[in-house]
C-alpha cells in the first residue's frame, strides 16, 4: 500500500540548512533511549554538580538501583510518583527510574506551599514522593500521606566541598542549610539505592504509555495535570535535535539553568540532553554568578534560558572578561525576548539567540526562530519539524496575513489530555487533534508569528504561569479584602508584574496583604503590588473585566 506524502509547508524554506520538514518518529520508549545513551556514552560525564561528576555508566546503574528500590516500595506500572527536586543528579536518576517501572512522573516545584502540594497530590494520588529533605515537613502535611524518599543534595558534592560546608562558619552554614535539612523522610535516597539492580526481565514501558503529568494553571485557578506520553516527550526532544542541527552527540556542554520540574527545562536537560549524551552542568537555581564562575573553566556550548538570565550573563561576562565565543545554541523561552537582549547577547557570544514558543501541553516546544539568518527577532518564529499550525477566528476559520487569530498547533508532541478532566480536555483539543493554545497571534507574509494577546488570562512572570484566579482565591480570605482582581502588567523587558487591585472593607496595608499571600503561595505567585480601588469593573453578568482593571490601575503604579 502506498501513501501520498504530506505537502511540505511553505515555512520550511526558512529552516536552517539540514533541518528536515519532518522528524522520524521514535518507536522506542524514553527508557530505551536513556539506556542506549548510558551504554554508548559510558565513562563520559553525564552531570557535573558543584564540581562532582556522574558518568553515563553511573547514571544507568543508579537508575536501575533506584527502580528496584521503588519497586520494593510497591510502585507498579501506571502508579504516579512525585518528584520535588531542584536541578541535581538525583533528579535525573529519579525521573528515569520511575519511567523504567512504567510508572508516571509528577513534577513539582519544591518551593510549593503545603496548600498547593495538597491540592495536586489529592489530584494525582502519588503514593511515593522523592523530595529534597527540606521539603519533607511540607509533605508530612499532605492529606494523602505519600511515602517520602528524602534526598540530601550534599551527597553529590565532591568530598572536599562537603567537608568544607561542615565547618562552623556562618556563611558556610547558611549555604549548607539552603541545600539540606538532614530530614530522613520515610527512607533516604541512599537507602533507596542500597539494594540490587532491577531484574532486567521486569516489564518495560512502551512508546505510547503515559510518562509524565505536568501541572499547569488554568483560568479557573485549579491546577490541571497535563498528560504527556513517552512519544510526546521523545518526539519533542527529537524536534530539538533537528532544530539544533550541527550539535554533536557526546561533545556538547549544556548548562542546566532552568528548573527540570518546568516543562522547558525537562525537555532541554532530561530528554534532549540525555539523547545527545551531553555533559550537563547542573545549577539548583538560576544563579548567574555561579554560572559565570563555571564558564571560566568549563564553558558551555548550549545555554538555554529566559531573557533576564541572558542579560545578566552577557553583562557579567563583559565586566569579568569571560569568553562566550563557544556558546552556539541559545533558545529563549517562557517570555518575550526583547531585541536589545538579542543584540547584547550576540555582541559577546559566538552564536545566535533565538526565541522559541511552547506550552506545557506541547511537551512543551511547538515553534521557534531558526538558527539561521532568516530568523526574525520579535516573533515566536515558525513551526518545528512535524508540527502544523493554524491561526483562526472565533468560528475556526483561518485568518489572513496580519489579522489576529487564535494559534492552533498539531503534532506528535501535543498532549494526551488533562488528568481526570475530560471537559477541560475537550475544550483544549479539537476532534481532529488541534490544540487550541489560547494565544492570539498575527502572521507576517512569511508565516512568522507574533503574539499580540492571550485569550487565556494567565500571567507569565519569571517564566512561570500564574493563574489570577488562584491568587484571588487566597487574597479574598484576608479579613480586610472585600473583593480583588489580579492582573499582569507588562514590563519593559516583556515579563509581567503581578498586581492585585483590592476593594477593601477596612484599611488595607499593602505589606500585610503581601505577607498573607506569601504564607499561602509560592513566591513567584505573590503580587508585587497591591493597590486599592473603590470598585472593580464588571460585565452585565457580574464577571470582573480584568482588561479594564489593568487600565484602571496603571495610573496608580
Amino acid at each position: 500500500m502506498t501513501t501520498t506524502p504530506s505537502p511540505i509547508p511553505d515555512w520550511v524554506r526558512f529552516y536552517q540548512p539540514g533541518v528536515p520538514a519532518e522528524i522520524e518518529l521514535p518507536t522506542e520508549s524514553l527508557t530505551d533511549m536513556c539506556e542506549r545513551s548510558c551504554r554508548e556514552a559510558g565513562d563520559k560525564v553525564a552531570t557535573e554538580f558543584f564540581g562532582g561528576t556522574m558518568t553515563y555508566r553511573q547514571l544507568g546503574e543508579r537508575i536501575e538501583h533506584a527502580a528496584e528500590g521503588l519497586r520494593k516500595l510497591g510502585v507498579v506500572a501506571g502508579d504516579r510518583v512525585a518528584i520535588l527536586l531542584p536541578n541535581c543528579p538525583q533528579h535525573l536518576v529519579a525521573f528515569y527510574a520511575i519511567l523504567r517501572l512504567g510508572a508516571v512522573v509528577c513534577e513539582h516545584n519544591p518551593l510549593s506551599t503545603e496548600r498547593e502540594l495538597d491540592e495536586v497530590f489529592v489530584d494525582h494520588g502519588a503514593k511515593v514522593a522523592i523530595a529534597m529533605d527540606r521539603v519533607v515537613p511540607k509533605l508530612r502535611a499532605v492529606s494523602t500521606q505519600p511515602t517520602v524518599v528524602a534526598v540530601n543534595m550534599l551527597e553529590e558534592f565532591p568530598t572536599v566541598k562537603r567537608l568544607l560546608l561542615g565547618l562552623p562558619v556562618p556563611s558556610l552554614r547558611e549555604k549548607r542549610e539552603a541545600l539540606t535539612s538532614g530530614d530522613k523522610g520515610d527512607l533516604t535516597w541512599k537507602q533507596l539505592l542500597s539494594g540490587p539492580m532491577l531484574d532486567p526481565a521486569h516489564p518495560r514501558p512502551s512508546i505510547n504509555d503515559l510518562g509524565a503529568i505536568q501541572y499547569t494553571s488554568g483560568t479557573t485557578g485549579v491546577p490541571k495535570g497535563v498528560m504527556l506520553s513517552h512519544l510526546n516527550m521523545y518526539a519533542n526532544a527529537l524536534m530539538g535535535v533537528a532544530w539544533m542541527h550541527g550539535a554533536q552527540t557526546g561533545r556538547e556542554v549544556s548548562y542546566a539553568m532552568l528548573p527540570m520540574f518546568h516543562a522547558f527545562g525537562m525537555v532541554l536537560y532530561v530528554t534532549f540532553g540525555v539523547y545527545k549524551q551531553a555533559r550537563q552542568v547542573l545549577f539548583p537555581r538560576p544563579d548567574v554568578d555561579m554560572a559565570l564562575a563555571e564558564m571560566k573553566k568549563n564553558p558551555p556550548s548550549i545555554y538555554c534560558a529566559v531573557p533576564p538570565i541572558y542579560e545578566k550573563t552577557a553583562n557579567g561576562a563583559k565586566e569579568k572578561g569571560i569568553d562566550l565565543s563557544g556558546v552556539k545554541w541559545c533558545i529563549s523561552g517562557a517570555m518575550t525576548l526583547p531585541d536589545e537582549t538579542v543584540e547584547l547577547w550576540e555582541s559577546v557570544s559566538g552564536g545566535l539567540l533565538v526565541e522559541g514558543y511552547g506550552l506545557t501541553e506541547c511537551a512543551p516546544i511547538a515553534m521557534g526562530n531558526p538558527f539561521n539568518e532568516t530568523r526574525k527577532t520579535g516573533t515566536i518564529g515558525i513551526p518545528f519539524p512535524s508540527t502544523l499550525r493554524r491561526v483562526v477566528d472565533e468560528d475556526g476559520r483561518d485568518v489572513g496575513v496580519g489579522e489576529p487569530g487564535e494559534l492552533w498547533v498539531k503534532g506528535p508532541q501535543v498532549f494526551q489530555g488533562y488528568w481526570h478532566k475530560p471537559e477541560a480536555t475537550a475544550e483544549a483539543l479539537t476532534a481532529d487533534g488541534w490544540l487550541r493554545t489560547g494565544d492570539v497571534v498575527t502572521l507576517d507574509e512569511d508565516g512568522f508569528a507574533t503574539i499580540v494577546d492571550r485569550l487565556k488570562e494567565i500571567i507569565i512572570t519569571g517564566g512561570f504561569n500564574v493563574s489570577p484566579s488562584e491568587v484571588e482565591r487566597v487574597l479574598r480570605q484576608h479579613p480586610a479584602v472585600e473583593n480583588v482582581a489580579v492582573v499582569g502588567v507588562k514590563q519593559e523587558r516583556g515579563d509581567e508584574q503581578i498586581v492585585a487591585a483590592v476593594v477593601p472593607n477596612s484599611t488595607v496595608d499593602e505589606a500585610e496583604v503581601r505577607a498573607w499571600a506569601k504564607e499561602r503561595l509560592s513566591a513567584y505567585k505573590v503580587p508585587r503590588r497591591v493597590v486599592t480601588v473603590d470598585e472593580l469593573p464588571t460585565s452585565m453578568i457580574g464577571k470582573v473585566l480584568r482588561g479594564q482593571v489593568r487600565d484602571q490601575i496603571k495610573p496608580l503604579l
